[in-house]
Protein backbone atom coordinates (compact mmCIF):
# COMPACT_ATOMS: atom_id res chain seq x y z
CA UNK A 1 0.00 0.00 0.00
CA UNK A 2 1.18 3.44 -1.27
CA UNK A 3 2.95 4.69 2.18
CA UNK A 4 5.64 7.37 0.38
CA UNK A 5 5.02 10.07 2.73
CA UNK A 6 5.36 8.36 6.14
CA UNK A 7 8.02 6.56 4.82
CA UNK A 8 9.67 9.90 3.54
CA UNK A 9 9.73 11.92 6.53
CA UNK A 10 10.81 9.47 9.14
CA UNK A 11 13.59 9.01 7.30
CA UNK A 12 16.17 11.45 8.87
CA UNK A 13 18.29 11.37 5.63
CA UNK A 14 14.93 12.45 3.61
CA UNK A 15 14.33 16.08 2.50
CA UNK A 16 10.65 16.08 3.17
CA UNK A 17 8.56 17.91 0.08
CA UNK A 18 5.03 18.26 0.45
CA UNK A 19 2.58 20.87 -1.44
CA UNK A 20 -0.53 22.10 -0.13
CA UNK A 21 -3.62 22.27 -3.00
CA UNK A 22 -6.96 24.27 -2.38
CA UNK A 23 -9.78 22.66 -4.07
CA UNK A 24 -12.53 24.85 -5.07
CA UNK A 25 -16.20 25.45 -4.55
CA UNK A 26 -17.52 22.56 -7.93
CA UNK A 27 -17.29 18.73 -8.10
CA UNK A 28 -16.31 19.38 -11.48
CA UNK A 29 -14.93 21.53 -13.87
CA UNK A 30 -11.60 23.71 -14.44
CA UNK A 31 -10.63 24.38 -10.58
CA UNK A 32 -10.99 20.37 -9.80
CA UNK A 33 -8.98 19.74 -13.06
CA UNK A 34 -5.85 22.00 -12.37
CA UNK A 35 -5.47 20.37 -9.16
CA UNK A 36 -5.52 17.45 -9.92
CA UNK A 37 -3.40 18.08 -12.95
CA UNK A 38 -1.18 19.78 -10.80
CA UNK A 39 -0.73 16.25 -8.79
CA UNK A 40 -0.42 14.65 -11.57
CA UNK A 41 2.57 16.66 -12.59
CA UNK A 42 3.77 16.74 -8.70
CA UNK A 43 4.02 12.87 -8.85
CA UNK A 44 5.71 12.49 -12.51
CA UNK A 45 8.18 15.29 -10.96
CA UNK A 46 9.19 12.49 -8.44
CA UNK A 47 10.63 14.69 -5.69
CA UNK A 48 7.07 15.63 -4.09
CA UNK A 49 6.33 13.21 -1.50
CA UNK A 50 2.66 14.02 -0.78
CA UNK A 51 -0.10 16.80 -1.97
CA UNK A 52 -2.38 18.06 1.10
CA UNK A 53 -5.69 19.13 0.52
CA UNK A 54 -7.26 21.70 2.43
CA UNK A 55 -10.49 21.31 4.56
CA UNK A 56 -12.72 23.90 3.94
CA UNK A 57 -10.13 26.68 3.83
CA UNK A 58 -11.72 29.91 5.19
CA UNK A 59 -14.52 27.78 6.52
CA UNK A 60 -16.04 28.17 3.19
CA UNK A 61 -17.74 25.45 1.26
CA UNK A 62 -15.37 23.65 -1.27
CA UNK A 63 -14.87 20.05 -2.42
CA UNK A 64 -14.16 17.65 0.13
CA UNK A 65 -10.66 17.01 0.50
CA UNK A 66 -11.41 12.97 1.33
CA UNK A 67 -12.96 12.47 -2.43
CA UNK A 68 -10.46 14.59 -4.16
CA UNK A 69 -7.75 13.25 -2.12
CA UNK A 70 -8.74 9.75 -3.00
CA UNK A 71 -8.57 10.43 -6.54
CA UNK A 72 -4.85 11.52 -6.64
CA UNK A 73 -4.44 9.13 -4.07
CA UNK A 74 -5.22 6.66 -7.06
CA UNK A 75 -3.07 8.51 -9.70
CA UNK A 76 -0.20 7.18 -7.08
CA UNK A 77 0.81 10.47 -5.65
CA UNK A 78 0.35 10.01 -1.80
CA UNK A 79 -2.14 12.42 -0.15
CA UNK A 80 -2.67 14.41 3.61
CA UNK A 81 -6.09 15.07 3.86
CA UNK A 82 -6.98 18.44 6.06
CA UNK A 83 -9.43 16.91 8.96
CA UNK A 84 -11.14 19.59 10.99
CA UNK A 85 -13.27 20.19 14.11
CA UNK A 86 -15.26 23.02 12.60
CA UNK A 87 -17.90 21.19 10.17
CA UNK A 88 -18.79 18.48 12.71
CA UNK A 89 -19.52 16.80 15.88
CA UNK A 90 -17.33 14.01 17.41
CA UNK A 91 -19.72 11.44 16.06
CA UNK A 92 -19.75 12.71 11.85
CA UNK A 93 -16.30 12.89 12.83
CA UNK A 94 -15.54 9.62 13.98
CA UNK A 95 -17.56 8.20 11.27
CA UNK A 96 -15.48 10.22 8.90
CA UNK A 97 -12.09 8.97 10.17
CA UNK A 98 -14.36 5.58 9.65
CA UNK A 99 -14.99 5.91 5.95
CA UNK A 100 -10.90 7.84 5.52
CA UNK A 101 -9.64 4.14 7.07
CA UNK A 102 -11.70 2.22 4.38
CA UNK A 103 -10.65 4.74 1.52
CA UNK A 104 -6.77 3.81 2.60
CA UNK A 105 -6.59 7.40 3.30
CA UNK A 106 -4.32 7.27 6.58
CA UNK A 107 -1.93 10.17 6.45
CA UNK A 108 -4.15 13.31 8.65
CA UNK A 109 -3.23 16.67 9.79
CA UNK A 110 -5.49 17.26 12.71
CA UNK A 111 -6.58 21.02 13.01
CA UNK A 112 -8.78 22.83 15.27
CA UNK A 113 -9.52 24.71 11.67
CA UNK A 114 -11.12 28.37 10.71
CA UNK A 115 -13.92 29.19 11.82
CA UNK A 116 -17.06 28.92 9.82
CA UNK A 117 -17.41 31.36 6.71
CA UNK A 118 -20.45 31.72 3.76
CA UNK A 119 -22.31 28.76 2.94
CA UNK A 120 -25.58 28.02 1.53
CA UNK A 121 -28.02 30.97 2.33
CA UNK A 122 -25.62 32.45 4.71
CA UNK A 123 -22.87 31.91 7.49
CA UNK A 124 -22.60 28.04 8.58
CA UNK A 125 -22.92 27.44 12.37
CA UNK A 126 -19.60 26.47 13.74
CA UNK A 127 -19.41 23.42 15.43
CA UNK A 128 -16.22 23.07 17.30
CA UNK A 129 -17.19 19.70 19.65
CA UNK A 130 -14.04 18.92 20.47
CA UNK A 131 -10.82 20.54 19.47
CA UNK A 132 -7.54 19.53 17.87
CA UNK A 133 -6.16 17.43 20.92
CA UNK A 134 -9.34 15.66 21.42
CA UNK A 135 -9.27 14.85 17.85
CA UNK A 136 -5.60 13.68 17.95
CA UNK A 137 -6.98 11.04 20.99
CA UNK A 138 -9.61 10.05 18.85
CA UNK A 139 -7.81 9.19 15.82
CA UNK A 140 -5.12 7.65 18.41
CA UNK A 141 -7.41 5.38 19.84
CA UNK A 142 -8.69 4.38 16.37
CA UNK A 143 -5.55 3.23 15.60
CA UNK A 144 -6.26 0.69 18.22
CA UNK A 145 -9.32 -0.54 17.08
CA UNK A 146 -8.26 -0.48 13.44
CA UNK A 147 -5.50 -3.29 14.87
CA UNK A 148 -7.91 -5.25 16.76
CA UNK A 149 -9.91 -5.56 13.68
CA UNK A 150 -7.21 -6.69 11.31
CA UNK A 151 -5.69 -3.24 9.77
CA UNK A 152 -2.31 -2.63 11.60
CA UNK A 153 -1.90 0.16 9.33
CA UNK A 154 -3.18 3.17 11.21
CA UNK A 155 -3.58 6.93 10.65
CA UNK A 156 -0.61 8.76 10.26
CA UNK A 157 -1.01 11.87 12.10
CA UNK A 158 0.37 15.47 12.43
CA UNK A 159 -0.61 18.34 13.98
CA UNK A 160 -0.10 22.04 13.39
CA UNK A 161 1.69 25.29 15.34
CA UNK A 162 1.90 28.62 14.72
CA UNK A 163 5.26 29.80 15.86
CA UNK A 164 5.02 33.16 14.87
CA UNK A 165 3.50 34.92 17.90
CA UNK A 166 5.39 37.83 19.51
CA UNK A 167 3.49 38.08 22.87
CA UNK A 168 4.86 35.87 25.72
CA UNK A 169 1.34 34.53 26.55
CA UNK A 170 0.98 33.66 22.99
CA UNK A 171 4.25 32.38 21.97
CA UNK A 172 3.45 30.05 25.57
CA UNK A 173 0.12 28.56 24.67
CA UNK A 174 1.21 27.84 21.23
CA UNK A 175 3.78 25.73 22.67
CA UNK A 176 1.64 24.58 25.67
CA UNK A 177 -0.60 22.77 22.85
CA UNK A 178 2.29 21.69 21.36
CA UNK A 179 3.19 19.22 24.06
CA UNK A 180 -0.75 18.46 24.58
CA UNK A 181 -1.11 17.45 20.92
CA UNK A 182 2.09 15.32 21.17
CA UNK A 183 1.03 13.65 24.14
CA UNK A 184 -2.08 12.91 21.92
CA UNK A 185 -0.34 10.96 19.73
CA UNK A 186 0.87 13.81 16.64
CA UNK A 187 3.43 11.86 14.84
CA UNK A 188 4.70 15.00 12.90
CA UNK A 189 4.55 19.02 12.65
CA UNK A 190 3.84 21.39 10.19
CA UNK A 191 4.17 25.16 10.89
CA UNK A 192 2.00 27.95 10.16
CA UNK A 193 3.09 30.85 7.96
CA UNK A 194 5.95 33.10 8.27
CA UNK A 195 9.10 35.02 7.49
CA UNK A 196 10.89 35.45 10.68
CA UNK A 197 14.22 33.85 11.34
CA UNK A 198 14.57 34.10 14.54
CA UNK A 199 11.25 32.18 15.12
CA UNK A 200 11.84 29.09 12.82
CA UNK A 201 14.78 27.93 15.25
CA UNK A 202 13.22 29.06 18.15
CA UNK A 203 10.65 26.13 17.50
CA UNK A 204 13.31 23.59 17.06
CA UNK A 205 15.55 25.09 20.41
CA UNK A 206 11.77 24.55 22.28
CA UNK A 207 11.41 21.22 21.43
CA UNK A 208 14.74 19.98 22.16
CA UNK A 209 14.65 21.25 25.72
CA UNK A 210 10.96 19.78 26.54
CA UNK A 211 12.41 16.64 24.82
CA UNK A 212 10.00 16.37 21.49
CA UNK A 213 11.42 14.73 18.92
CA UNK A 214 9.05 14.19 15.96
CA UNK A 215 9.90 15.63 12.38
CA UNK A 216 8.83 19.18 11.75
CA UNK A 217 7.75 20.45 8.31
CA UNK A 218 8.67 24.69 8.08
CA UNK A 219 5.64 26.40 5.59
CA UNK A 220 6.49 27.63 2.48
CA UNK A 221 4.14 30.01 0.64
CA UNK A 222 4.49 32.22 -2.81
CA UNK A 223 3.95 35.28 -2.25
CA UNK A 224 1.44 37.62 -4.53
CA UNK A 225 0.19 41.00 -4.06
CA UNK A 226 -2.79 39.65 -3.45
CA UNK A 227 -2.48 37.08 -0.94
CA UNK A 228 0.30 39.17 1.14
CA UNK A 229 -2.15 42.12 1.79
CA UNK A 230 -4.78 39.36 3.01
CA UNK A 231 -1.98 37.76 5.50
CA UNK A 232 -1.04 41.00 6.11
CA UNK A 233 -4.09 42.58 7.05
CA UNK A 234 -4.66 39.04 9.18
CA UNK A 235 -7.45 37.40 7.39
CA UNK A 236 -5.57 34.10 7.44
CA UNK A 237 -5.44 32.89 10.98
CA UNK A 238 -1.73 32.57 12.13
CA UNK A 239 0.21 33.95 8.90
CA UNK A 240 1.84 36.34 9.56
CA UNK A 241 3.38 38.81 6.62
CA UNK A 242 4.96 41.80 8.07
CA UNK A 243 4.76 45.18 7.22
CA UNK A 244 8.20 45.56 5.18
CA UNK A 245 7.47 42.28 3.53
CA UNK A 246 4.20 43.75 2.18
CA UNK A 247 6.08 46.46 1.25
CA UNK A 248 8.48 44.33 -0.75
CA UNK A 249 5.93 42.00 -2.17
CA UNK A 250 4.26 45.53 -4.11
CA UNK A 251 7.47 46.87 -5.05
CA UNK A 252 8.65 43.59 -6.60
CA UNK A 253 5.22 43.20 -8.52
CA UNK A 254 5.40 46.25 -9.66
CA UNK A 255 6.64 44.10 -12.64
CA UNK A 256 4.55 40.76 -12.68
CA UNK A 257 7.66 38.73 -14.47
CA UNK A 258 9.96 40.17 -11.98
CA UNK A 259 7.48 39.82 -8.96
CA UNK A 260 6.80 36.63 -10.14
CA UNK A 261 10.83 35.42 -9.88
CA UNK A 262 11.51 37.22 -7.09
CA UNK A 263 8.60 35.20 -5.55
CA UNK A 264 10.08 31.71 -6.70
CA UNK A 265 13.93 33.31 -4.87
CA UNK A 266 12.29 33.96 -2.04
CA UNK A 267 10.31 30.53 -1.57
CA UNK A 268 13.58 29.05 -2.57
CA UNK A 269 15.73 30.94 0.05
CA UNK A 270 13.49 30.26 2.74
CA UNK A 271 13.39 25.92 2.09
CA UNK A 272 17.19 26.77 1.69
CA UNK A 273 17.25 28.47 5.09
CA UNK A 274 14.64 25.56 6.99
CA UNK A 275 17.20 22.81 5.65
CA UNK A 276 20.06 24.37 7.07
CA UNK A 277 18.34 25.00 10.21
CA UNK A 278 17.51 21.18 10.53
CA UNK A 279 14.17 21.19 9.47
CA UNK A 280 12.63 17.78 7.96
CA UNK A 281 11.36 19.43 4.92
CA UNK A 282 9.22 22.12 3.76
CA UNK A 283 5.14 21.88 3.13
CA UNK A 284 4.70 24.93 -0.08
CA UNK A 285 1.70 26.59 -0.62
CA UNK A 286 0.68 29.54 -2.79
CA UNK A 287 0.31 27.09 -5.87
CA UNK A 288 -2.91 27.64 -7.84
CA UNK A 289 -2.46 27.70 -11.45
CA UNK A 290 0.22 24.53 -12.36
CA UNK A 291 3.12 22.66 -10.83
CA UNK A 292 6.07 25.04 -13.08
CA UNK A 293 6.47 27.25 -10.25
CA UNK A 294 7.10 24.51 -7.90
CA UNK A 295 9.86 23.07 -10.41
CA UNK A 296 11.57 26.08 -10.82
CA UNK A 297 11.19 26.59 -6.42
CA UNK A 298 12.92 22.93 -6.19
CA UNK A 299 15.66 23.41 -8.91
CA UNK A 300 16.53 26.77 -7.20
CA UNK A 301 16.50 25.67 -4.13
CA UNK A 302 18.72 22.68 -5.24
CA UNK A 303 21.21 25.14 -6.23
CA UNK A 304 21.60 27.55 -3.47
CA UNK A 305 20.88 24.97 -0.09
CA UNK A 306 24.59 25.52 0.62
CA UNK A 307 24.98 28.83 0.94
CA UNK A 308 21.61 28.94 3.33
CA UNK A 309 23.15 30.88 6.14
CA UNK A 310 24.00 34.24 3.61
CA UNK A 311 19.58 34.01 3.61
CA UNK A 312 19.16 34.72 7.03
CA UNK A 313 18.96 38.51 6.69
CA UNK A 314 16.53 38.19 4.15
CA UNK A 315 14.04 36.61 6.59
CA UNK A 316 15.45 38.84 10.26
CA UNK A 317 13.53 42.04 10.72
CA UNK A 318 12.13 41.47 14.18
CA UNK A 319 9.96 44.23 16.24
CA UNK A 320 12.26 45.56 18.95
CA UNK A 321 9.15 44.74 21.25
CA UNK A 322 8.49 41.51 19.86
CA UNK A 323 9.15 38.70 22.55
CA UNK A 324 11.65 35.91 21.81
CA UNK A 325 11.66 32.71 23.47
CA UNK A 326 15.38 32.54 23.27
CA UNK A 327 18.13 35.02 22.78
CA UNK A 328 19.32 36.00 19.55
CA UNK A 329 20.19 32.70 17.84
CA UNK A 330 23.44 31.01 17.56
CA UNK A 331 22.72 27.81 16.21
CA UNK A 332 20.85 25.13 18.23
CA UNK A 333 22.83 25.44 20.92
CA UNK A 334 20.94 27.85 23.87
CA UNK A 335 20.54 29.06 27.24
CA UNK A 336 16.90 28.01 29.42
CA UNK A 337 13.74 29.96 27.62
CA UNK A 338 12.65 33.53 28.35
CA UNK A 339 9.36 32.79 29.56
CA UNK A 340 8.54 34.53 32.95
CA UNK A 341 11.84 36.99 33.00
CA UNK A 342 9.06 40.23 32.85
CA UNK A 343 5.65 39.19 33.54
CA UNK A 344 2.82 40.99 32.14
CA UNK A 345 1.33 42.77 34.89
CA UNK A 346 -1.92 41.30 35.86
CA UNK A 347 -4.70 44.64 36.24
CA UNK A 348 -6.26 44.74 39.94
CA UNK A 349 -9.94 43.32 38.53
CA UNK A 350 -8.33 40.17 37.07
CA UNK A 351 -6.23 39.55 39.96
CA UNK A 352 -9.48 39.88 42.63
CA UNK A 353 -11.39 37.57 39.57
CA UNK A 354 -8.95 35.05 39.81
CA UNK A 355 -7.56 34.54 43.20
CA UNK A 356 -11.72 34.47 44.20
CA UNK A 357 -12.58 32.36 42.10
CA UNK A 358 -9.37 30.02 42.49
CA UNK A 359 -10.09 29.88 46.51
CA UNK A 360 -13.55 28.69 45.83
CA UNK A 361 -12.57 26.07 43.78
CA UNK A 362 -9.63 24.74 47.03
CA UNK A 363 -12.06 24.97 49.46
CA UNK A 364 -15.48 23.28 47.43
CA UNK A 365 -13.86 21.64 44.69
CA UNK A 366 -11.19 19.70 45.80
CA UNK A 367 -12.10 16.14 46.05
CA UNK A 368 -8.94 15.56 48.66
CA UNK A 369 -10.70 18.05 50.92
CA UNK A 370 -11.83 16.96 54.81
CA UNK A 371 -15.17 17.85 53.36
CA UNK A 372 -15.22 16.14 49.94
CA UNK A 373 -17.81 13.54 51.67
CA UNK A 374 -19.95 16.18 53.16
CA UNK A 375 -20.25 18.14 50.12
CA UNK A 376 -20.72 14.56 48.09
CA UNK A 377 -23.99 14.06 50.73
CA UNK A 378 -25.57 17.22 50.11
CA UNK A 379 -25.29 16.38 46.30
CA UNK A 380 -26.87 13.04 46.50
CA UNK A 381 -29.58 14.73 48.45
CA UNK A 382 -30.57 17.55 46.07
CA UNK A 383 -29.80 15.06 43.60
CA UNK A 384 -32.84 12.93 44.68
CA UNK A 385 -35.86 14.90 43.35
CA UNK A 386 -36.53 17.58 40.62
CA UNK A 387 -36.84 20.36 43.78
CA UNK A 388 -33.40 20.14 45.24
CA UNK A 389 -31.99 20.17 41.42
CA UNK A 390 -33.75 23.23 40.80
CA UNK A 391 -32.45 24.88 44.16
CA UNK A 392 -29.05 23.75 43.27
CA UNK A 393 -29.37 25.92 39.62
CA UNK A 394 -30.97 28.71 41.49
CA UNK A 395 -27.75 28.57 43.62
CA UNK A 396 -25.46 28.16 40.93
CA UNK A 397 -26.54 30.00 37.73
CA UNK A 398 -27.00 33.32 39.00
CA UNK A 399 -23.42 33.57 40.48
CA UNK A 400 -21.72 32.10 37.78
CA UNK A 401 -23.28 33.88 34.90
CA UNK A 402 -22.05 37.05 36.19
CA UNK A 403 -18.58 35.94 37.28
CA UNK A 404 -18.12 34.17 33.95
CA UNK A 405 -20.92 34.61 31.64
CA UNK A 406 -21.92 31.16 32.51
CA UNK A 407 -23.08 28.66 29.47
CA UNK A 408 -25.01 26.12 31.67
CA UNK A 409 -23.24 23.19 30.16
CA UNK A 410 -23.31 21.10 33.11
CA UNK A 411 -19.49 19.91 32.95
CA UNK A 412 -17.34 23.42 33.85
CA UNK A 413 -13.95 23.62 32.32
CA UNK A 414 -13.10 26.68 34.51
CA UNK A 415 -10.23 25.49 36.02
CA UNK A 416 -8.23 24.17 32.87
CA UNK A 417 -8.40 27.89 31.09
CA UNK A 418 -6.98 29.82 34.56
CA UNK A 419 -10.59 30.36 35.82
CA UNK A 420 -11.85 31.69 32.69
CA UNK A 421 -14.94 30.18 30.97
CA UNK A 422 -14.04 28.09 27.61
CA UNK A 423 -17.60 28.26 26.40
CA UNK A 424 -18.15 31.95 26.60
CA UNK A 425 -14.70 33.04 26.48
CA UNK A 426 -13.85 31.63 23.34
CA UNK A 427 -15.92 31.28 19.71
CA UNK A 428 -14.25 27.76 19.01
CA UNK A 429 -14.84 26.81 22.88
CA UNK A 430 -11.47 25.02 22.94
CA UNK A 431 -10.80 23.45 25.93
CA UNK A 432 -7.13 22.27 25.54
CA UNK A 433 -5.24 25.33 24.37
CA UNK A 434 -5.47 28.78 22.08
CA UNK A 435 -6.14 27.67 18.42
CA UNK A 436 -3.23 30.12 16.51
CA UNK A 437 -5.17 32.54 15.21
CA UNK A 438 -4.78 35.09 17.72
CA UNK A 439 -2.75 38.21 16.67
CA UNK A 440 -1.08 40.77 19.39
CA UNK A 441 -3.39 38.94 22.22
CA UNK A 442 -6.76 39.69 20.33
CA UNK A 443 -9.20 36.84 19.63
CA UNK A 444 -9.14 36.16 15.66
CA UNK A 445 -12.76 35.95 15.71
CA UNK A 446 -13.36 39.09 18.14
CA UNK A 447 -10.51 41.33 17.72
CA UNK A 448 -12.23 43.60 20.15
CA UNK A 449 -11.36 41.12 22.87
CA UNK A 450 -8.57 39.15 24.27
CA UNK A 451 -7.92 35.81 23.62
CA UNK A 452 -9.02 33.74 26.24
CA UNK A 453 -6.29 31.72 26.25
CA UNK A 454 -3.94 35.28 26.52
CA UNK A 455 -5.60 35.75 29.41
CA UNK A 456 -5.20 32.21 31.03
CA UNK A 457 -1.69 32.47 30.41
CA UNK A 458 -1.16 35.61 32.04
CA UNK A 459 -3.39 34.77 35.43
CA UNK A 460 -1.83 31.31 35.72
CA UNK A 461 1.69 32.74 34.99
CA UNK A 462 1.05 35.70 38.09
CA UNK A 463 0.36 32.85 40.71
CA UNK A 464 3.08 30.82 38.99
CA UNK A 465 1.22 28.43 37.34
CA UNK A 466 1.35 28.47 34.01
CA UNK A 467 2.56 24.75 33.54
CA UNK A 468 -1.07 23.87 33.99
CA UNK A 469 -1.16 24.87 30.17
CA UNK A 470 0.64 22.46 29.04
CA UNK A 471 0.37 19.65 31.60
CA UNK A 472 -1.99 16.30 30.36
CA UNK A 473 -4.99 16.99 28.69
CA UNK A 474 -8.67 18.45 29.02
CA UNK A 475 -11.50 15.64 27.78
CA UNK A 476 -13.89 16.97 25.83
CA UNK A 477 -17.38 18.72 26.74
CA UNK A 478 -20.22 16.40 28.08
CA UNK A 479 -23.28 17.49 25.95
CA UNK A 480 -25.32 14.88 28.34
CA UNK A 481 -24.83 17.25 31.17
CA UNK A 482 -25.87 20.55 29.47
CA UNK A 483 -28.23 22.46 31.42
CA UNK A 484 -27.26 20.56 34.36
CA UNK A 485 -25.90 21.56 37.86
CA UNK A 486 -22.09 21.29 37.26
CA UNK A 487 -21.66 21.63 40.71
CA UNK A 488 -23.83 18.11 41.15
CA UNK A 489 -22.08 16.74 38.65
CA UNK A 490 -18.54 17.69 40.00
CA UNK A 491 -19.08 16.07 43.51
CA UNK A 492 -21.35 13.04 41.99
CA UNK A 493 -18.63 12.17 39.55
CA UNK A 494 -20.60 12.52 36.55
CA UNK A 495 -18.46 15.46 34.67
CA UNK A 496 -15.62 15.00 32.53
CA UNK A 497 -12.96 14.78 35.67
CA UNK A 498 -13.99 11.38 36.45
CA UNK A 499 -16.67 10.15 33.51
CA UNK A 500 -13.58 10.53 30.99
CA UNK A 501 -10.53 9.50 33.00
CA UNK A 502 -10.09 6.80 30.29
CA UNK A 503 -9.02 9.97 28.35
CA UNK A 504 -6.98 11.91 31.05
CA UNK A 505 -5.29 8.45 31.50
CA UNK A 506 -4.59 8.30 28.09
CA UNK A 507 -2.55 11.61 27.97
CA UNK A 508 -1.03 10.68 31.50
CA UNK A 509 0.75 7.46 30.28
CA UNK A 510 1.89 9.19 27.23
CA UNK A 511 3.10 12.07 29.30
CA UNK A 512 4.50 14.51 27.39
CA UNK A 513 3.64 17.33 28.73
CA UNK A 514 3.87 16.86 32.16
Amino acid sequence: MLRVFQNDILDPDHFVITLELVPGRESQGRSVDMVTEIARDAFADGRISAVSITDNPGGNPSLSPDVLGYEIYKIGMDAIVHFTCRDANRVGMESRALQLARMGMKNILALTGDYAGQGFGGQGRPVFDIDSVNLQIMLTALNERLAESGDPDGFFTGCAISPFKYTEAESFAQYAKLQRKVSAGAQYIITQLGYDARKFPELLLFMRQVDIHLPVLGSVYVLTPASARIMHAGKVPGAIVSEKLYAQVLADWQDKAAGRQASIERAARLGAVLKGLGYRGIHIGGIHRDFAMVTRILDRLEEIEDRWQEFLPDFDSPDPGAFYVFEEHQGLNQGPARFGKQPAALPLGEKLHLHFLRASHRAFFNPDSKLAPLYRKVCRHLDKNQAGRLMARLLEDPAKFILLRCRHCGDCGIQHVGFLCPESGCPKHTRNGACGGSRDGRCEINPDRYCVWYRAHNRLAAVGARHELSTGCVPPRMWELNETSSWLNFHLGRDHQSASNAILDFCRLRGCGE
